[in-house]
């Protein structure tokens, strides 16, 4: 039984969950005041019913009221006569007729107690009923009112937790990261360029002192003592080419 009673509580609990998230209040604020107005008017209807009732109990009590001094009349008529036989009779018939006045009179207070509550209930309901009529546009203006702002926050919420402003704060690093990338490379061209350019100028400084090198030693060559017997094979030479 336990368990059976666990599953019901359970069931009844998943059943009343799904209700109130279907339960659109628009809506149920508009069927709400609809059957209330249908309350209203079986209230009315019963009220009507009522004071039917009481209207036909008062005149159940008048008959037998004007029954009952009828009688009474009758019992004074026929003492007057001296049939004093006929007016006991007749005071029996007003007595009965008494106490059925007597019993109508209780039920018509009885009822005109119940008519007044039922009456007293009815403007209490369609006091309500107009008070909930008029609260019903308050209540779905704030509803709407109330579901905009959970939207704006959801919406809000979700850019924030499905990583909308962390993808958009990546992508700004990946620019970042792209144009230090391009900085490097430019700074790293404009290196190479230099290291060329300064390779130029050490070759031609190279070169340069290459001419001095031998222009200096051809200044030291002319500069030099003759040597007589290198002089003379010169000489000889000369004369052997002209010969």
């Amino acid at each position: 039984m336990g368990i059976l009673d666990r599953a019901k509580r359970i069931f009844k609990a998943n059943i009343n969950a799904a209700l109130s998230k279907a339960e659109d209040p628009e809506k149920m604020l508009t069927q709400i005041v609809s059957d209330m107005q249908e309350q209203i008017v079986k209230v009315r209807q019963q009220v009507a019913a009522a004071i039917a009732d009481q209207k036909k109990i008062e005149k159940q009590w008048r008959q037998y009221e004007e029954e009952a001094k009828t009688w009474q009349e009758r019992a004074k008529l026929a003492l007057q006569k001296g049939n004093e036989e006929l007016a006991r009779q007749a005071l029996e018939r007003k007595n009965q007729a008494r106490e059925l006045a007597d019993e109508f009179k209780i039920q018509l207070d009885k009822q005109t107690t119940a008519v007044q509550q039922l009456k007293e209930s009815l403007r209490d309901l369609e006091m309500k009923v107009e008070e909930a009529r008029r609260k019903k546009n308050l209540l779905i203006a704030r509803q709407k009112r109330a579901e905009a702002q959970k939207r704006i926050h959801d919406t809000i919420a979700g850019m924030k937790e499905g990583s909308a402003f962390e993808a958009f704060e990546r992508m700004s690093q990946k620019v970042d990261e792209i144009e230090a990338q391009a900085e490097a490379a430019e700074e790293l061209a404009a290196e190479k360029e230099d290291k060329d350019l300064e390779k130029k100028f050490r070759e031609l400084t190279a070169s340069s002192v290459d001419e001095e090198l031998e222009k200096l030693k051809a200044e030291l060559q002319g500069e030099k003592p003759a040597d007589p017997v290198e002089a003379e094979l010169q000489e000889l030479k000369s004369e052997v080419e002209k010969g």
